[in-house]
Order: structure tokens, then sequence, then C-alpha cells
């Protein structure tokens, strides 16, 4: 049985809750930037009653290229974040890569996030247990759905508040990812609300040579793939102008073409339940 997690006041992911949505830019960039998206970004999940946490990262050290914008570090990223929950009025969510980064994110955040190249750390994993955010791993592309039970596994032990599970895609072959959707059901089957990351699993991971390619136009296909087969929350990266961001560009989707992806999911999900 999937237990459902509370994330902040009248946000939950599981069972008995509607679908919760993920989204944000991918890197943290100007504070006047980050409130609109967020604000904007939150009228479209009001739209359609969903909740919803804000996400972006204050530094993303997986970078293809050492030469690629990585964002504006810790203590100006959690700043603007802090500024975005206080303003927009939502919670915030951001990738965490070392242990200590940890417990002044958890300060800001309700959820911390493990990417999915770190999700079998396991000091970063306790790390993040250790505080009173929920912890979304994404499961790494070179792991089986069934492996993340050594993940989960970890979490509990270390007393986490609450766990999120999100598929992301699996490498295959060089520079490409597929989606195996059977995925969603053996994780749901660990006990933990899923997530579907429909932009990162469009991903043509070090495709554009120093960085990495998309292929956005499938963002909706995967999206109502993912509905179909079962998914408590949606992860979305979201820029009003995905050329040019500076990271993760070809991945990303407008808030409007997220207004469309979202009805297309609901419209599935509710087809799920007539």
């Amino acid at each position: 049985m999937t237990a459902a997690v509370q994330i902040a006041p009248g946000v939950a992911a599981g069972p008995g809750h509607p679908l919760l949505l993920i989204a944000g830019p991918c890197l943290v960039e100007d504070a006047d930037f980050m409130v609109q998206i967020a604000a904007d970004v939150r009228d479209v999940a009001a739209r359609h009653d969903v909740g919803f946490v804000f996400k972006s990262s204050f530094d993303k050290a997986n970078r293809s290229s050492a030469s690629s914008a990585r964002g504006p570090g810790i203590d100006a990223g959690l700043a603007i974040l802090a500024r975005v929950r206080a303003q927009v009025g939502v919670p915030v969510l951001t990738d965490i890569h070392e242990p200590w980064q940890a417990a002044p994110a958890a300060e800001v955040c309700s959820v911390l996030q493990i990417p999915a190249f770190l999700c079998r750390q396991t000091d970063l994993l306790v790390a993040a247990a250790a505080t009173d955010a929920v912890v979304n791993v994404k499961k790494g592309q070179f792991l089986a759905p069934a492996d993340m039970a050594n993940v989960v596994a970890k979490l509990r032990d270390a007393g986490a508040a609450g766990i999120l599970l999100t598929e992301r895609g699996t490498t295959f072959g060089y520079g490409n990812l597929v989606v195996d959707f059977r995925a969603l059901p053996q994780m749901r089957a660990l006990g933990e609300p899923v997530c579907f990351d429909a932009t990162h699993s469009i991903q043509l991971p070090g495709g554009l040579g120093t960085t990495s390619g998309g292929q956005r136009e499938f963002v909706p296909c995967l999206a109502r793939a993912a509905a179909a087969v079962g998914i408590d929350a949606l992860f979305v990266e979201v820029h009003p102008s995905p050329a040019d961001a500076p990271s993760d560009g070809p991945n990303m989707v407008t808030p409007d073409e997220l207004d469309s992806v979202l009805a297309e999911v609901l419209a599935v999900r509710a087809a799920l339940t007539s």
C-alpha cells in the first residue's frame, strides 16, 4: 500500500490527493524573474486544481562541460528561493549534491531532491533524511526500478520525513534515454508515491557536444503515457523562453505549454476513474 506524503499545509502526494505538480526553471536565475515564473506556474496549477511545488536548482554540479552555467550557488540561490516561497506562497524544492548542503537547504525548502547520478550516495541520502524535508529521489539512469528498494531502505532507516520516487528515463545506448513505464508501478510497489519527470526523460545527454540536447515535442506524449500508467506527481521544467534558458533549454516547456500538458494528463487520470 502506497502511503501519501505531506509536503506542506494543503500540499501532498499520493492516494487521496490530487496530482502534485513539481515545476519551475532548471537553474535559479534573477530574483524578480524567479518570483514571476513561480507565480505564473502557480496560477497554471491553480486553474487545474492540483498541488504545486516550485522547483529550481541553486547549483547544477553535473553539467556536461565545466564552462556551462551552474547557478548562483547555495547562499544566493537559497535566498532567492526563500523570497519565492514568501512572496508567491508556495513550497519550494531544490537539488542537493553534497551532504553538508542538506541542512541549510531544508531551512528553505520543503523538498530536497537527490539527482539521478547521486541516488545511491548513502551519506547524501542520510543527510537529507536527517532534515524535516521530504526527499525526492530521481532513479538513476543506470538503475533498474527494483534497485530503488535499497534507496528507500536507506531513507527509511535514516528517518526520512517523507519520500518521493521519480522516474526520468534509462540510458539507452549513447546520448539517448528511454522510458520503461513498468518502472512506475514497480517503484510504487515499494510503498512510496511516484513522480514522472516529463522533461528530463526526453533529454539527449551530451547531445550537443558540450551540453545536453532534448526533444521537448515529446513531453506531452510521455506525460500522457505516464498518467495512463499511474502517477502521483508530475515533474516539468518550465521557462518562458526555453531557447534563452541557461540550462536544459531543449527540454523545457513554456507556461502555456505546461497548461496544455497538465490538461491532457488530468483528462487521462479522469478517464481511468470514470
